[in-house]
């Protein structure tokens, strides 16, 4: 199992917990768009980190943005397995010819 199907098992099993107890717990009880607009916090933060930080910097917002992703994926009902399976679907096609596809 890798560490995000792991972190992903973490969160569904916080996401029932206090939210005085878990982070996660209090995001979902916030609700979905604040849960979307920290994994917008999280994606602009990581942006600024590859234009004007350092490499562990960027390391570092990047893992926060998973995360939070993660959080977001849980809170729609969505896996990391169903984004996996979409990655998947993708591999071995040109970038151009997925975007064209998309928009027929």
């Amino acid at each position: 199992m890798s560490t995000l199907e792991r972190l992903e098992q973490t969160i569904a099993a916080r996401a029932e917990a206090s939210p005085e107890e878990s982070y996660v717990a209090k995001l979902n009880v916030k609700g979905l768009p604040v849960i979307a607009k920290k994994v917008g916090e999280e994606a602009v933060e990581a942006v600024i980190a590859a234009v004007t930080g350092s490499g562990e910097e960027l390391v570092s917002e990047s893992a926060d943005l998973l995360f939070h992703l993660l959080v977001l994926l849980q809170a729609k009902g969505v896996s990391l397995g169903d984004v996996m399976a979409e990655l998947e679907r993708r591999e071995g096609l040109s970038g151009l010819d997925e975007k064209a596809a998309r928009n027929e």
